[in-house]
């Protein structure tokens, strides 16, 4: 959005591909893995990545029939603010910080300005969705 860069570039997921083969877990082992590593206080996406390089599970959704985060909200895991934007708060904290000591950083002021308008418009998507609560305030 604020770059000059255009497109979008990466790799995507085939839509249609089929289960592989060689993944040994069936669905209810795929959901007790998820639900002890979340017990275990580790995040959604730090969740994937474990049973894709351990456990050699490339897709939760295919092979579990729902996403990983569905399966943390019906067992009552899911984090109370969404990963994405804890990572933009814990971001604009550290930039914050910066501020207070290089005042005249005006680069950083706008990388905070930045921030802070992502951090409004997920917070304004996430209430809309019911991810938030309505009266949850940025600060």
């Amino acid at each position: 959005m604020h770059s000059r860069r255009r497109g979008k570039a990466g790799s995507e997921k085939p839509l249609l591909a089929p289960v592989p083969s060689w993944v040994q877990y069936k669905k209810d082992e795929i959901e007790t893995l998820v639900v002890k590593l979340a017990k275990q206080g580790i995040s959604p996406s730090q969740i994937g990545l474990i049973l894709r390089d351990s456990y050699g599970i490339p897709d939760v959704e295919k092979l579990a029939g729902r996403k990983l985060g569905k399966i943390l909200e019906e067992k009552n895991l899911a984090p109370e603010i969404p990963e994405s934007l804890q990572a933009l708060i814990k971001n604009a904290v550290q930039i914050k910080k910066h501020m207070e000591t290089n005042k005249k950083d005006m680069h950083s002021k706008l990388g905070l300005q930045r921030t802070e308008a992502k951090i409004f418009r997920l917070v304004k998507y996430y209430k809309r969705t019911g991810r938030l609560p309505e009266n949850w305030k940025y600060k």
